[in-house]
């Protein structure tokens, strides 16, 4: 992938950089930044709608000191609307910036616009593939909340055949001793093979379930997913998996009192409003860690860690 830094895949990061990276986002969660990124520039590159990711990457940038250049919507307002390739896309805006920051629908296509880039690329999700920052943000989430990874219980549930997010800290939870993890799911969503053949090597507990009662009071954090209907092709499957699970003030009583929720967001119906004032609900908390670790992975792909 050349010489640049990118950040494309969870399976990249050790255990030794996930430290530095908590150090970090710690340092400017407390107390700031000043940016000395004043003559750098990111290109925020996003095929897909997002909020918290692009967002939390350009406010990131900004706090930093440098500036950002971004389309709504590239799918639609950008050359790819008129056919242009993702080649062509990446090195002209390699040669307007310092960064590219992209969300594509293709599983893959950030490892291609590594290879091909100038400058560094951060894959901000690709399909059904990745979301590596996401699942950096979510580790450093549930340390703050634990002050360790080793030996903790997460239940992911929803979807986890389409979801991204879920995949990612897989691979990370993975590095850890002593995780079990719960795949809470109903069998047209369950989590793919490669993942449970990859968490078999690393020595990791694993178990599918679709009973969700059963499983919080046995867990340290419920990982919440909405089921994503837009990567669906069947909608007969679809309507299978939505509505399964739903998290209220009622049912969250059988979690313990130290656990936590998570969930990436946007929620859909998954996550009752109600739970939001339960001292367990962790998600707007975890969104805003987003910015925390977004600052300093940027000061990583552009060379700036001291």
């Amino acid at each position: 992938m050349g010489r640049a830094r990118h950040i494309i895949e969870s399976q990249q990061f050790d255990l030794d950089f996930m430290a530095t990276l908590f150090e970090k986002a710690e340092l400017f969660s407390r107390e700031g930044y000043d940016g000395n990124l004043s003559k750098q520039v990111m290109a925020s590159l996003f095929y897909e709608p997002s909020t918290r990711t692009r967002f939390s990457f350009e406010a990131a940038m900004h706090r930093l000191g440098g500036s950002v250049i971004t389309t709504e919507n590239a799918r639609e307002f950008s050359s790819f609307a008129k056919g242009e390739s993702l080649e062509d896309t990446i090195q002209v805006l390699g040669g307007y910036s310092d960064l590219i920051v992209m969300r594509h629908s293709e599983i893959g296509a950030a490892k291609l616009a590594a290879e091909i880039s100038s400058v560094p690329v951060i894959n901000a999700g690709d399909g059904a593939g990745q979301h590596p920052t996401q699942a950096l943000l979510d580790l450093y989430t549930l340390h703050n909340a634990f002050g360790r990874i080793d030996g903790i219980k997460v239940a992911v549930v929803g979807d986890l055949r389409y979801g991204r997010t879920v995949r990612s800290l897989a691979y990370l939870l993975g590095k850890f001793q002593q995780v079990e993890l719960w795949f809470v799911a109903p069998k047209v969503s369950q989590m793919h093979q490669d993942i449970k053949d990859y968490l078999d090597r690393q020595g990791v507990k694993w178990s599918d379930t679709d009973d969700l009662d059963g499983v919080m009071p046995l867990v340290d954090c419920i990982y919440m997913t909405r089921i994503q209907k837009e990567r669906f092709l069947d909608v007969k499957e679809f309507e299978l998996a939505n509505n399964r699970f739903r998290l209220t003030l009622d049912n969250v009583q059988a979690m313990r009192e130290d656990a936590i929720i998570m969930h990436p967001l946007p929620r859909v119906g998954e996550i009752h409003p109600e739970v939001d004032q339960d001292p367990r609900a962790r998600y707007f908390e975890q969104a805003r860690n987003g910015l925390w670790v977004r600052m300093a992975l940027i000061l990583y792909v552009l060379g700036e860690w001291e």
